[in-house]
């Protein structure tokens, strides 16, 4: 019940004070466990994709730093988020995700780790990849942009853009045990150049030149409808 109350409110406040513009969120309708990997701009984008997201059940992994916040620590726990040490390899918290995942949950990652300062998308590390192979679950791509000046416009009183746009779920290949971590990376690229595909090309970073990316934008269709706001 806390959680549909908590959904309830973030969404409505994101429409009333954001020009919110949500595409292809049919995308995310998927049953069973399920990763959502979206890029990191704001604090703004965990709450943005726990409220906007179809499933009720989604949760997150959520850096540790944030226990000591009076306010945040008890909003991370309502939602049953996971804390991860990101300074290390948290096994703890893998095992957790990775229990929730075989358990039927949504589980929403930002591959990164942090905030990504100059807008475009960092390095990943290879959580999100390691949970996908060994949960075998899908992985839904989603894009988040207008987060990073959001709050900023809106101590100016002004009602900021922020979109957010959902790719359709894929699964990663079959790893290849004789070499894990170029399987990994491999997949890491994957994820990333998805995302990469769904946000502006002023937004992607250090994938803007991955082959991987140039394949899927050469596959995607030219005609995408314009956004609408609402």
């Amino acid at each position: 019940m806390a959680r549909r109350i908590l959904r309830y409110i973030v969404r409505f406040l994101f429409h009333l004070l954001c020009r919110l513009n949500v595409e292809d969120i049919e995308c995310a309708n998927v049953e069973g466990g399920a990763i959502l990997v979206a890029n990191h701009l704001s604090r703004l984008d965990a709450p943005l994709v726990f409220a906007i997201a179809p499933r009720a059940d989604i949760t997150g992994l959520v850096a540790d730093k944030y226990l000591k916040s009076f306010w945040i620590r008890p909003l991370v726990e309502a939602v049953r988020g996971i804390w991860i040490n990101r300074e290390q390899a948290d096994f703890q918290a893998l095992r957790a995700a990775l229990q929730y995942l075989r358990s039927g949950g949504m589980l929403g990652i930002a591959p990164e780790g942090t905030r990504s300062r100059s807008g475009g998308l960092q390095p990943a590390k290879t959580g999100a990849a390691f949970l996908a192979q060994k949960a075998g679950v899908p992985i839904i791509p989603v894009a988040i942009w207008g987060t990073e000046s959001a709050i900023a416009k809106l101590l100016r009183l002004q009602r900021p853009h922020i979109y957010i746009r959902f790719g359709p779920p894929f699964y990663l290949s079959a790893s290849n045990r004789g070499d894990r971590s170029r399987a990994l990376q491999r997949d890491t690229d994957e994820i990333m150049c998805r995302i990469a595909a769904l946000l502006p090309a002023e937004y992607r970073g250090v994938y803007a030149h991955h082959p991987r990316l140039l394949e899927l934008l050469n596959e995607q269709n030219p005609h995408r409808q314009q956004p609408v706001y609402t």
